[in-house]
């Protein structure tokens, strides 16, 4: 799976045209071919790089990163010729590390889903998917997780917020009273994925978690977030 240039967080829109266009005329042969024919700035090197952008030359998200900063250094005349693909020293990303860069640099993935990796440590805890949601009774109380995709707070819902959470099976609803948002308004309006924790409602096939407490996930807290819409 690929994703267009405009997938990039602060890359310009006449720099994504010029990486499609030279790469029609003839495949880059390395990020210094990149570069030169392009004309790109330093920072436009670092974007790609932490994008993962530059894989397709070889180099690891680390690798890549060292690499634009030596391509991006003007070299002079005595050391033109000198290689910039030297071995990085950089220690490599973790997977999660490469999934947090992933959603900063793009707010998507084509690798795992953010849950996927803390899913053994959640179901340790008691936190269900949200397809194991469907086996549950209603009623039932239960705690769950997921990327926060959708807030909505609807003029005639008289204050109840509804969120929409992403894991890696499929999506939930949790329904969010006003006192408990007032409570907790930090951590549901400024986290990029939540444990939710409260009591299940089943109602005509669909599946909502009535809420009763949130949690945010440290390894995820930073995580770009959507606004109420």
């Amino acid at each position: 799976v690929r994703l267009g240039m405009r997938f990039v967080k602060g890359l310009r829109q006449d720099t994504g045209e010029a990486i499609a266009r030279e790469q029609a005329a003839a495949p880059f042969r390395g990020v210094d071919d990149l570069a030169r024919r392009c004309r790109l700035r330093p920072g436009e090197l670092d974007l790609l790089a932490h994008a993962g952008a530059l894989g397709a030359f070889g180099r690891t998200r680390r690798a890549a990163l060292w690499q634009v900063a030596k391509v991006a250094r003007e070299a002079g005349p005595l050391f033109a010729e000198s290689p910039t693909d030297d071995p990085s020293p950089l220690p490599e990303m973790t997977p999660i590390e490469e999934t947090r860069a992933d959603y900063v640099a793009t707010e998507i993935t084509t690798g795992p889903h953010m849950l996927a990796h803390l899913r053994r440590p959640l179901a340790a805890r008691g936190v269900v998917s949200a397809v194991e949601l469907r086996d549950r009774r209603d009623g039932e109380r239960v705690t769950a997780a997921g990327a926060v995709i959708v807030r909505q707070r609807p003029g005639t819902a008289k204050g109840f917020v509804f969120l929409t959470l992403e894991d890696e099976t499929g999506m939930l609803q949790a329904i969010v009273r006003p006192s408990l948002f007032q409570d907790q308004r930090a951590v549901v309006v400024g986290s990029g994925a939540l444990v939710v924790e409260g009591r299940l409602q089943k109602q005509d096939g669909s599946v909502s978690i009535k809420a009763e407490r949130f949690w945010t996930i440290p390894e995820f807290e930073r995580m770009p977030s959507h606004d109420f819409r």
